[in-house]
């Protein structure tokens, strides 16, 4: 599996129709299912150096449509990590507060310190988007956002804070699906939102807006998109993205501030 083919080239304008929801990386269910044991163990370790070092942070932005598969990304490849280590944000609606504040000033303050893996499930880019599909902002004003926001992830970047950014990629027949699945059952009716059908309804226009998002995918900071319509790929992809990014941070144990020889435990 080339991870780069799912990986938005920086400077290219960006069609999402170029990208299968359905894609499978040609393995069947069980084969994928087979090696997510182990790639979640390696991300454990890795995570494991990059706390004890505490000299660089990780960045996880997700990003989806309604029923896309953030919380199930946060739950079985997020939920490899330990939890100690891991700072996991929402950003929903701003409040009062954060309305009188520039729209980037809520999402700083959420950024993991160094030693963490910080997952922003939603995040600074729903300022780019809902406002934009619902006309509360216009077009110029919504591409200045996303220059604000490429400057603020360069600055996290020059801080020692890597930046991973996925889109998770569902097509419509599979969000119906979900939707009508969280429904059908009362378990999960508490998950559905009579909103998300109205959300629905702008398809196309939140197509259009997410592209213009992807247009942010820089060398520091880039935009993968992960086909989510097979929940077990979506899994292996992002665990695979991970690992790389995290062997390519090459977090190192520090050493002893004492010699072990010397200690006697009795």
């Amino acid at each position: 599996m080339q991870l780069e083919n799912y990986r938005v080239r920086p400077g290219q304008p960006v069609q999402l129709s170029q990208w299968a929801p359905d894609d499978d990386g040609g393995l069947s269910k069980r084969q994928g299912q087979t090696l997510l044991p182990d790639l979640e163990a390696r991300l454990a370790d890795l995570q494991e150096g990059l706390y004890a070092e505490g000299k660089q942070a990780l960045l996880i932005v997700l990003q989806a449509r309604d029923a896309g598969g953030k919380d199930g990304t946060v739950k079985r490849v997020i939920g490899a990590f330990n939890p100690n280590g891991v700072q996991i944000s929402n950003f929903k609606v701003p409040t009062e507060e954060e309305r009188a504040h520039d729209f980037l000033w809520r999402i700083h303050a959420r950024v993991p310190r160094s030693g963490l893996i910080g997952v922003f499930n939603r995040s600074h880019y729903e300022d780019a988007l809902v406002p934009r599909v619902h006309g509360l902002i216009d077009l110029p004003t919504a591409e200045r956002r996303l220059e604000h926001i490429r400057a603020f992830e360069s600055l996290l970047a020059d801080s020692g804070t890597r930046i991973v950014k996925l889109y998770l990629h569902i097509s419509p027949e599979e969000q119906r699906q979900r939707l009508q699945a969280r429904l059908d059952d009362p378990s999960k009716r508490w998950k559905f939102n009579p909103g998300d059908l109205g959300e629905r309804a702008h398809w196309d226009d939140y197509t259009a807006a997410y592209e213009a998002m992807l247009t942010t995918s820089t060398a520091s900071a880039p935009w993968y998109v992960i086909p989510a319509d097979r929940k077990w790929f979506r899994n292996l992809l992002i665990s695979q993205l991970l690992i790389q990014t995290l062997e390519e941070m090459n977090p190192q144990y520090p050493a002893p501030t004492f010699d072990p020889a010397n200690v006697r435990i009795e």
